[in-house]
């Protein structure tokens, strides 16, 4: 049984009410269309929207409150100011959750589609069975010249001052479009990876994170782009 963590607090310091309001002409934000995509997974058994946001409790309610697949949890406030930290959240995930795998994801990807859930869950279980890694996450390739204040940490000068960047060795930037672990697992360790994580690569714009204002006025774009909107409609 998969079980969906969706963290969706109220209270976003750097892009007010980022979660609930209107997105491209969505009228349940980003929250409504992640709920969605989560639903079309068919592989997800359970979505737990874990809120102290009484707007995204609304939307829940209003438009899924008959559905058996989701499930509204209101999170405690202390885990909901802008100085809570990610691990408390962590601890708290086997309070609500009692066995399973977990995928975490977040409203703020809003291009992580069911079937890149779908995707991203056949991996992990496959990844499960045969003993290769014991989590996942998603991340994004980084192929360029990434240095630090002593130099070049991805390629070396020495042998080459400006390689082209496609045969660069890459690093990878963990996006947080989605995690996945056993809950056991969560409990063991206190994370919401392993300690053998699969990195699992998603294209740049399909981890697509809105963190900041002109993200959010970005993804807007990139939205009506995808679905043949007109903007001034």
């Amino acid at each position: 049984m998969v079980t969906v963590f969706l963290p969706c607090r109220a209270g976003s310091e750097r892009v007010k009410n980022k979660n609930t309001r209107a997105f491209a002409g969505n009228l349940g934000g980003l929250l409504a269309i992640k709920i969605a995509q989560l639903l079309s997974c068919f592989e997800i058994d359970k979505i737990i929207v874990s809120t102290n946001d009484d707007v995204a409790m609304s939307i829940v309610t209003n438009l899924h409150g008959a559905d058996p697949r989701v499930e509204l949890i209101r999170r405690p406030e202390m885990l909901c100011g802008s100085h809570s930290s990610t691990d408390d959240v962590i601890k708290y995930v086997p309070t609500v959750i009692e066995h399973g795998p977990v995928l975490w994801t977040h409203v703020t990807s809003p291009f992580v589609t069911g079937y890149h859930y779908k995707e991203i869950i056949k991996r992990y279980l496959a990844d499960m069975k045969s003993g290769d890694h014991d989590s996942l996450m998603t991340v994004t390739e980084v192929r360029t010249f990434v240095w630090n204040e002593q130099g070049p940490i991805n390629y070396e000068r020495t042998v080459e001052k400006w390689p082209r960047t496609q045969t660069i060795k890459p690093l990878f930037e963990v996006n947080s479009a989605a995690f996945m672990v056993d809950v056991e697992m969560i409990s063991r360790v206190n994370d919401r990876i392993g300690r053998r994580p699969r990195l699992f690569p998603l294209d740049r714009k399909v981890s697509f994170d809105i963190d900041w204002p002109d993200d959010f006025d970005i993804a807007e774009l990139i939205w009506h782009n995808l679905h043949n909107i007109d903007f001034e409609s």
